[in-house]
């Protein structure tokens, strides 16, 4: 037993106390929901509260334990979904507020992945209008602090999820990912994530009324936010349930085969035309250092141009937000999201049709190239950002602050043009908050992906924590 409040119990620990009996579904839910209720009023990261409807739901899961045992791998963890995303009589507003009256008419594939692995679905998570920005704010529900300090971003799209999670309510958190928006919030609160590769988790929205772009469809992806690395992996493979309704997701194992060690890392501190904050370095080194402890191979490498990859990436996903978004960005959004698209066509020209389509066509040339480096390193460490937690609102200041926060972060959409899975943790601290790498890795080895997240976790600890510490006794 431990003296530790369960609402800071990590997912897999909770899983095995209900399982062994040491601790009901009703009490985990009913600690959880007290401490969101309890914290939230400040942070704002859930914005629908579903307290009473999963302790219901928790008593439900106690008797069906009694009777047949756990119903899934998940039984009784509580989790956050964002409100991006379809569940069945809520509210699909995605921070827009002409939006407020969506009503889903079922669950998406994921949220019904993890509930029916036992999950119980505690609230719903805040996220920008469109869900397009890299901090989490709207006129709908508000801002989302950052649990750490009021003034640094807690990221986007999924800053209410990354808070739900590192403030304790819920150790996993849903979030999705088009062009960091897992990463991000990750990076800003010390989380730990991985963003899943292309066909990996299933994507589809019910209350959806047209299909999406084809860039969309290629480059986001669903996954979740813990504050473990092994809650990461234990919530995935869950999540990774096949659902028909999304045409790009395979049936494919979580776990792949087992490789020949020692495991070799590509290493690269290159951050291109962004000169690397020097605690961004320090991070770098430590995360390197870490694998190298742990067994890795880490050989430093000049990389495919991420650069290239991740411009052209970026304007061809404006080009079709431009033909396919603007007239309802234009017509239901906020001054402030229109000013800020403006910045983001004259940052990142959008490619006309033609040169759209050579450039789409183009992609298959950088993923064979990223193919070729993690056929020789399944793993590659890189920066995300150039630089630590940014203020909250930056992305909003002009056209300095866009590059500042998301001009910048190359490393970050690239990984989804490419289609390649890649994770975040934190292995440093600056000015009293986290500092973030990522681990990229073969597309459908997220695993092993996971498996440096874990080596750098097992040797600087758990972000959380230290946050945890800061409470009052």
């Amino acid at each position: 037993m431990t003296d530790t409040p369960i609402w800071q119990l990590s997912a897999s620990e909770l899983s095995e106390r209900i399982n062994a009996g040491e601790i009901t579904a009703e009490a985990v839910v009913g600690a959880t929901v007290d401490r969101m209720r309890a914290v939230n009023g400040h942070l704002n990261a859930v914005v629908d509260d579903l307290g009473d409807e999963a302790v219901a739901r928790a008593r439900d899961l106690d008797s069906i334990f009694q009777k047949s045992g756990p119903v899934g791998p998940l039984h009784g963890v509580p989790v956050t979904i964002k409100e991006n995303v379809d569940q069945k009589g809520r509210a699909t507003p995605n921070g827009v507020k002409a939006f407020a009256d969506i009503i889903a008419p079922a669950d998406a594939p994921i949220v019904e992945n993890l509930t029916e692995a036992g999950a119980i679905v505690i609230g719903r998570t805040n996220t920008p209008e469109f869900s397009f920005r890299a901090t989490t704010t709207n006129e709908l529900h508000g801002r989302t602090f950052n649990p750490w300090n009021d003034w640094a971003s807690s990221g986007g799209s999924s800053g209410g999820a990354s808070a739900a999670v590192m403030s304790g309510m819920g150790p996993v958190a849903h979030g999705n990912d088009i062009g960091g928006s897992l990463r991000f919030p990750s990076a800003a609160t010390g989380a730990v994530t991985v963003k899943p590769g292309l066909g990996r988790t299933p994507a589809w929205n019910p209350s959806q009324k047209a299909e999406r772009g084809i860039l969309a469809q290629l480059m986001s992806v669903q996954g979740v936010i813990c504050r473990e690395v092994r809650d990461v992996r234990l919530a995935m493979r869950s999540a990774i349930a096949y659902d028909p309704r999304d045409p790009w997701q395979v049936p494919v194992p979580f776990d792949g085969p087992a490789l020949e060690g020692p495991l070799k890392v590509a290493f690269t501190k290159n951050t291109y035309q962004f000169e690397a904050h020097p605690a961004i370095i320090k991070a770098l080194d430590v995360a390197r250092d870490c694998l190298v402890d742990a067994g890795y191979e880490v050989v430093e490498v000049d990389t495919p141009d991420i650069r290239e990859i991740g411009e052209t990436g970026y304007r061809a996903l404006m080009a079709e937000v431009r033909l396919l978004t603007m007239a309802d960005i234009h017509e239901h959004g906020s001054d402030e999201i229109r000013r800020i698209f403006n910045h983001y066509f004259e940052l990142f020209p959008p490619f006309e049709t033609d040169e759209l389509l050579r450039q789409m066509a183009r992609r298959s040339h950088y993923i064979r190239q990223w193919n070729l480096l993690l056929d020789r390193y399944p793993i590659v460490l890189t920066p995300f950002l150039p630089s630590p937690t940014y203020s909250w609102n930056r992305d909003a200041e002009g056209k300095d602050g866009i590059m500042e926060v998301l001009g910048c972060g190359l490393w970050s959409f690239a990984m989804n043009y490419l289609g390649i899975p890649a994770g975040i943790v934190s292995s440093a601290m600056h000015d009293g908050m986290p500092v973030a790498v990522q681990v990229v890795g073969r597309r459908f080895r997220e695993d092993l992906i996971l498996d440096a997240l874990e080596a750098v976790e097992a040797r600087m600890g758990v972000m959380a924590k230290r946050l945890f510490e800061r409470e009052p006794h």
